[in-house]
């Protein structure tokens, strides 16, 4: 047996806090090897938004190579909490919602739980108005009456009435999946392995040909060299460090949650080996092809465009533009009930395993998805990037230090897996709370809240020290380790006693 691979006590069934969906996975049932966690992060780092998060970095002012040096770093940095929470998934065969209550308590890790759950709903009503709005290009283009429909929501909503209900339509679908069972989405699963990438290149190949060459398209300068021309941009460094922070954010989800994955891992090396090889280097290529082609929309347009579905839009033939969304829609539900779906229905079970199912948990996804107003979080690349990636990002740090801290430095990789199950064990602190973690948890949050809300323009840029302020741009970093570090002290004076 693997040194690292532990097998699963019996007889768990018994327990309020265990379900099929939480209970750890014995063994014989641990399957996946290197190449699998490498499909899988190829397969979740080639979407909508990875694309869109290059072009983003382009209109935000990078040329093509600060926009990929940028992606790169941000992806290497997170592989590393991505790697250490996935260690325990693989050694023990337990979830993400499971894993938490070592650090937070059989209770307490519903704290963790539902942020990340919060923020997966945020993600699905994200890719769920990529969908939708693909769905609307194809029928704007055949009914072109659909872009004149009376207007039935409020202008603050920020939300035309027909890419509202084509998002409403696709989101019903999404629903059905979820009502199908997940295992229906394997064949778009394998649609969007083989067709996306061809998609992709073939994105590539036009905007090179349009572009006249990579030259003209490579050669576009970054606005911050051009002060003169963009008077309004600052500096470099400025937009790096948040643009960074924003990378490593991107998947902070996932560097919590990957022992939901890691559990049915054969080996510590298949799951260490196959997010090093592919999740660095897929992000990157596929962000690649993003600045390329956003870089390219310049010298074709004399214009930025870095939402994909609206340079779609701008191509001629309906034909073309038609099966490009149609590919769009498929491979972004496929993304969606993986990614966005599969964690936070385990998240929502963990509150209750005996009443909220994977259904359940899905349709309380899909409620939030919609409430999260996911159309205006992507409506320009600066509301991606510092009000979503960055702001969610300081929620998701503190909690990545605390469950790290307790796992290597507290319990030294040992965990008593059978306590994990019980209501009254070792892992139930005070009433199942661990207060020491709701505490680091709490006090790495405040540093990045005067930043945040500074961004947002709740209260105005003079009315916070601009040093306190400016704490939010590397809100992931001064969340993880101001966590850890608070909650390391707090635990050890613990074990003093």
């Amino acid at each position: 047996m693997n040194a690292e691979i532990v097998d699963i006590p019996e007889n768990l069934a018994h327990s309020s806090l265990c379900s099929e969906d939480l209970a750890p996975i014995p063994l014989s049932k641990r399957t996946w090897g290197t190449w699998n966690y490498a499909a899988l992060w190829i397969s979740m780092s080639l979407c909508i938004p990875t694309y869109m998060l290059a072009s983003s970095l382009i209109e935000g002012g990078m040329n093509w190579w600060q926009a990929i040096l940028t992606i790169f770093i941000g992806n290497t940095v997170v592989l590393i909490p991505m790697i250490l929470n996935g260690h325990a998934g693989a050694k023990y065969g337990i979830p993400f919602p499971v894993f938490a209550r070592t650090s937070f308590g059989t209770k307490g890790a519903n704290i963790p739980a539902m942020l990340r759950a919060i923020v997966a709903c945020g993600w699905f009503g994200i890719q769920t108005w990529i969908g939708g709005f693909a769905i609307y290009l194809i029928l704007k283009i055949w009914f072109p009456t659909l872009e004149t429909l009376p207007q039935i929501f409020p202008a603050s909503f920020g939300l035309q009435t027909g890419p509202a209900v084509t998002f409403f339509l696709f989101w019903l679908l999404n629903m059905f999946v979820v009502y199908l069972g997940v295992d229906s989405i394997k064949k778009l699963l394998v649609f969007k392995a083989f067709f996306l990438p061809i998609a992709a290149l073939a994105l590539l190949l036009w905007a090179i040909s349009a572009g006249h060459g990579l030259g003209p398209i490579l050669s576009q300068p970054s606005k911050f060299e051009q002060p003169d021309k963009f008077p309004n941009i600052g500096s470099f460094w400025n937009y790096f460090f948040p643009a960074l922070t924003g990378m490593v954010g991107f998947w902070a989800t996932l560097s919590l949650n990957i022992p939901d994955f890691t559990r049915y891992a054969k080996s510590q090396r298949a799951q260490i080996m196959g997010q090093t090889v592919a999740l660095p280097t897929s992000m990157t290529l596929f962000s690649f092809i993003g600045v390329v082609v956003t870089s390219a929309t310049f010298v074709i347009y004399g214009e930025t465009i870095w939402d994909p579905l609206v340079l779609a839009g701008k191509f001629e033939s309906k034909l073309i533009v038609s099966i490009a969304m149609i590919a769009v829609a498929i491979s972004t539900l496929a993304t969606n009930i993986a990614a966005n779906i599969v964690s936070p229905a385990n998240d929502f079970a963990n509150l209750s395993p005996s009443k909220i199912n994977f259904k359940t948990g899905g349709y309380i996804t899909g409620l939030i998805g919609i409430l999260i107003f996911p159309w205006k979080l992507i409506a320009d690349p600066n509301g991606y990037i510092f009000t979503w990636l960055i702001a969610y990002s300081s929620l998701l740090g503190p909690i990545g230090g605390i469950m790290i801290i307790d796992y290597y430095f507290i319990r030294k990789q040992k965990l008593q897996v059978r306590e994990l199950y019980e209501a009254q064990g070792e892992y139930t602190y005070s009433n199942g709370i661990n207060s020491y973690a709701v505490i680091a948890l709490i006090v790495a949050i405040i540093p990045n809240v005067p930043g945040f809300l500074t961004t947002i323009k709740v209260i105005p840029q003079d009315a916070v020290w601009q040093w306190v302020s400016g704490l939010y741009h590397y809100a992931w970093f001064v969340g993880f380790f101001v966590a850890g570090i608070i909650y390391y002290l707090l635990m050890q004076k613990t074990n003093k006693k």
